[in-house]
């Protein structure tokens, strides 16, 4: 493809002629082959702008950068741009050619809830006959093809790669989470979006963002780029809801489960095998649990009503739908319930345990088993053992991904959590397979066994090694050797 239809829609700062025929795109000097145009990019560890050299070495034909280096090559051509990180998305999406305008596009967004709105509102539009893709964190889909996911949302190369495949494929529809750090990294500049959702905020990726005004505005920025084509929907029920929505020129609607709003949901019933929906006046059952879970669900229903689908008939399939993998899934034996859950933030966790405690109406025992990962926010981490112990009869703090801490390093930051007075109902297993095995030997008949932080994820890293572990298969092992 030539370099001056792939720069198009770019603010070209200063540079020689584009007038030249390229292979490919790359970003990484690594994977720089003859012919191909490298994309400087500033990360947070490393530089792009060190490694024009070898990617001029490895026999690049143009380089994209925001500081021309000093030494020129005639045979290279150099495109200065402002702002590297958004023209390398904007370039992607020229190189695969656009294909974000040939999909009705929605993304999802929020500290959250992003999976399982993405994945509902995926699976929803199969089951109303259409082809459509995914991208979330558990796995992407074009149509019915898995295709592994390694990020929330991919970098602008991969994305769009496979918006690209899902075009080829057929698709009509494409739902992806965005991430905080996609945004940040403008991995989705030069996407068209028909539609954006907000789901909540709080306390998450602090490790990045550093702050939480910072965390925000990477949210805000979403919104405030959405075109006057798209809709807008966000959350009244979190107090960020209405602030994403401040200057945003989309479609503005909104969901919620406690005022007036567009999309208004009222919980009648709740049990651990689903709820009682009132929504928008109609009642509808739901196999799914819990208030996060409800509002979840206005979501989905409020995104599909509005691109343009009959209210009835989005509610009837909604019904028909199953729960997302590791987003409170159930398992249950001998009168004992488990319960795996991604919950990973102190907002999620306690909305977990708010959900199993309003269930269960203080009949038997709640036992939380969960841990923090490591090489993140530390801060967060006696938050989430306070979280446990305000809402558990028993906790036990465990290991999730302690990737390079130690992980007695990580618990000890969660003890911290934990009062002196609570302590006789904690206990510390490093160990998560020893501390699920402890839940199950500990659980009694009416008893409800929560496990969080890992939900859909079968493996733990530790020391850099990634090993196989899947919280419902040790449930199951641990049950059933009793």
């Amino acid at each position: 493809m030539n370099l001056s239809e792939i720069l198009n829609g770019i603010n070209v700062l200063n540079n020689t002629s584009t007038d030249v025929e390229v292979k490919n795109v790359c970003f990484d000097s690594r994977k720089v082959t003859k012919g191909d145009v490298f994309v400087a990019t500033r990360g947070t560890a490393v530089d792009g702008h060190d490694f024009i050299a070898k990617a001029v070495e490895q026999g690049t034909l143009a380089v994209v950068c925001e500081e021309l280096p000093e030494n020129l090559s005639k045979d290279v051509t150099y495109v200065q741009v402002a702002d590297s990180a958004d023209a390398l998305g904007v370039m992607a999406s020229n190189f695969y050619e656009n294909p974000s305008q040939n999909l009705t596009l929605v993304g999802v967004t929020g500290t959250n809830g992003k999976t399982t709105i993405a994945t509902l509102l995926y699976q929803l539009f199969r089951a109303m006959g259409y082809k459509v893709g995914l991208l979330s964190t558990v796995c992407n889909y074009i149509n019915d093809e898995a295709v592994e996911s390694t990020h929330t949302t991919p970098d602008a190369l991969a994305l769009n790669a496979l918006l690209a495949r899902m075009v080829d494929a057929g698709c009509e529809y494409a739902f992806m989470e965005v991430s905080s750090h996609s945004v940040e990294q403008r991995r989705i500049a030069g996407l068209k979006f028909r539609g954006g959702i907000f789901t909540n905020l709080t306390r998450d990726h602090l490790d990045y963002h550093k702050t939480v005004e910072n965390y925000l505005r990477a949210k805000k920025r979403f919104f405030d780029e959405l075109p006057k084509t798209a809709f807008a929907l966000t959350n009244l029920d979190d107090k960020n809801g209405e602030v994403m929505l401040q200057n945003c020129v989309a479609e503005k609607k909104t969901y919620s489960l406690r005022t007036l709003a567009n999309f208004k949901t009222r919980i009648l019933e709740n049990s651990f095998d689903g709820m009682l929906l009132e929504m928008n006046g109609r009642e509808v059952m739901m196999p799914f649990v819990g208030r996060f879970n409800a509002a979840n669900i206005s979501a989905v229903f409020g995104a599909a009503v509005l691109l343009g689908f009959d209210e009835l008939e989005v509610l009837t399939k909604l019904s028909s739908l199953k729960s997302v993998s590791g987003r409170f899934e159930t398992i249950r034996h001998e009168g004992v319930t488990a319960i795996v859950d991604y919950a990973h933030t102190p907002d999620a966790l306690n909305n977990v345990i708010s959900t199993i405690n309003d269930i269960r109406a203080g009949e038997g025992n709640l036992i939380t088993v969960v841990g923090c990962g490591g090489n993140r926010d530390k801060g967060k981490r006696p938050m989430m053992a306070r979280e446990a112990i305000n809402g558990s009869n028993r906790v036990i703090l465990t290991s999730d991904n302690p990737r390079d801490e130690e992980p007695q390093d990580i618990l000890n930051d969660m003890l911290e959590g934990v009062d002196v007075s609570d302590r006789r109902r904690v206990l510390v297993i490093a160990d998560r397979r020893e501390a699920i095995k402890t839940a199950c030997v500990l659980a009694q008949r009416g008893d409800v066994i929560l496990v969080a932080g890992k939900g859909h994820e079968n493996y733990q890293i530790i020391k850099g090694v990634k090993h196989h572990f899947d919280d419902k298969e040790e449930i199951q092992l641990a049950i059933n050797n009793q």
